[in-house]
């Protein structure tokens, strides 16, 4: 399969680089030029838990999606914002026959991609592991679980299930669901009491529950956003989210979220679409959000005071 990642931070990288040493023939295309080159140079270095290191010689990045060609998969993986100007950007990358997927955070994502290159070509995945950037050319891979696709519409087609032969092929255990919007809301609830508390504090995931104060705040954020969810008829794919979340940070105890190591580089974050994106929806439905509500300001002030 000849497989673009539009996005190829340390998410993007890790889910390229295991597609490569599987075999796949694949591109990452990011405007990071210092991390194209050290790619192309040197190829991707993947530090696994544990500290194992993988070398991924068989990959080519760039920073220009015209000189790739057309594939038969794009993951996409920037940050939420610029979803719609990176597919935009994107569109030499797709044939006539061309998938799009997207794994990231946030509600909105599905919508944006659908908007350029129409909702027929659009899949949907989620994924529990965790990366972070060392440097570039360079990742850590700081987190291992389970990743779901899936159809838009819930069917189980042959397109999904290649894209998940794919993923298990490269080492990363997927399965196919017929409930990816129950995922992309599961993955949301658990980024919701994640992601801006330990972006707020400068703590780990796991030391999230060291301290009651934010064992508490995770509660409450938790809790709003299920509200939200049960409103909007969204069947989770789990039981019990706040013991899930919670499990999560355990799971990942020693991961930086994706929130914290924006903030520590001065990076616009994706509070818009994870709390930010709770207090919309919680509004629609008429469910009231305080705690989303503050951490959500809390996070958007830590970014316009980045000067």
């Amino acid at each position: 399969m000849k497989v673009a990642v539009v996005g190829a931070g340390a998410m993007g990288s890790l889910f390229g680089g295991s597609l490569a040493a599987s075999g796949h023939e694949v591109w990452l295309i990011d405007v990071w030029k210092e991390h194209v080159e050290a790619i192309n140079k040197n190829g991707l270095l993947i530090e696994e838990v544990g500290g194992r290191e993988r070398l991924i010689k068989d990959i080519k990045a760039t920073t220009d999606p015209r000189e790739v060609g057309t594939v038969d998969l794009v993951l996409i993986f920037v940050k939420s914002a610029l979803t719609e100007e990176a597919t935009r950007n994107a569109l030499p990358l797709f044939g006539r026959s061309t998938t799009a997927i997207t794994l990231q955070n946030g509600l909105g994502n599905v919508e944006k991609i659908a908007s350029v290159v129409g909702e027929e070509r659009v899949t949907a995945g989620v994924t529990s592991h965790g990366s972070t950037m060392l440097g570039p050319g360079r990742i850590r891979h700081a987190g291992v679980g389970e990743t779901l696709v899936g159809e838009l519409d819930g069917r189980v087609t042959d397109r999904i299930k290649r894209i998940a032969d794919a993923l298990n092929s490269a080492g990363i255990e997927t399965k196919v669901t017929d409930n990816i919007q129950g995922a992309i809301w599961g993955k949301l609830i658990v980024n919701v009491g994640i992601n801006p508390l330990t972006a707020l504090t400068g703590l780990l995931n796991g030391q999230l529950l060291d301290f009651k104060e934010t064992e508490e705040l995770l509660e409450m954020v938790v809790e709003e956003a299920v509200e939200v969810a049960k409103k909007k008829g969204i069947s989770l794919t789990y039981d019990n989210p706040v013991s899930h979340v919670k499990e999560v940070c355990r799971l990942t105890a020693a991961n930086k979220s994706s929130m914290l190591q924006d903030v520590m580089n001065k990076r616009r974050t994706e509070i818009d679409v994870i709390n930010g994106a709770i207090v919309k929806e919680g509004e629609k439905v008429g469910v009231s959000t305080p705690a989303n509500k503050v951490v959500t300001n809390l996070i958007s002030v830590i970014q316009q005071n980045y000067k």
